[in-house]
């Protein structure tokens, strides 16, 4: 098995959840990192299964993954999974936690189902996990969205801790459930 991880990052935070599926893949068969800007579109069926991966920004994948999605060709030899990062609550806490994420990460999922479904790509899932924000997205963050002080002094340092090893563990499983599905 051939495998292409390609993810854009800013914070880090995506690249570790790309270098942990990465050496996951690495133990199973070939397997190449690259960032999304870097990767040759024209040698991607080369490959049997692609992870791509992307911050969150805006409520939806990062621009220079949509873009890549975009590119990617139509009705592939390749199966797809995805991962992205973001700086909002899991979604399966609170009806608050759930809102946010709805707000924050909500299209992240149907942009990867939807780009899979119009170019004809089997997509076999998708990972996501929280991931610190830089200082100028946390204070937007402080501003516009959580205003609350008990709400915001529960959300910043729990934020800052991720990706954590849980997250990395959890990355590398999912991983290895994507290999069970070839």
């Amino acid at each position: 098995m051939k495998s292409l991880v390609a993810y854009f990052t800013q914070t880090n935070n995506t690249k570790m959840i790309a270098d942990a599926i990465f050496e996951t893949l690495s133990v199973q068969g070939e397997a190449i990192i690259d960032t999304v800007r870097r990767v040759d579109i024209e040698s991607l069926n080369e490959y049997d299964l692609i992870f791509v991966g992307a911050p969150c920004h805006d409520s939806d994948l990062a621009p220079p993954v949509k873009g890549f999605l975009d590119s990617l060709p139509d009705s592939p030899e390749f199966k797809l999974a995805g991962f992205f990062t973001h700086s909002t609550f899991m979604p399966d806490d609170t009806e608050r936690n759930r809102e946010l994420y709805d707000q924050w990460a909500g299209l992240c999922t149907p942009t990867f189902e939807n780009a899979c479904k119009n170019k004809k790509i089997e997509f076999l899932g998708y990972f996501n996990c929280r991931g610190k924000a830089n200082p100028g997205i946390e204070a937007f963050i402080r501003q516009a969205v959580i205003t609350d002080d008990d709400e915001w002094n529960e959300y910043l340092p729990e934020l800052r801790k991720h990706p954590d090893l849980n997250d990395i563990e959890n990355a590398k499983k999912f991983t290895l459930e994507i290999i069970e599905k070839l």
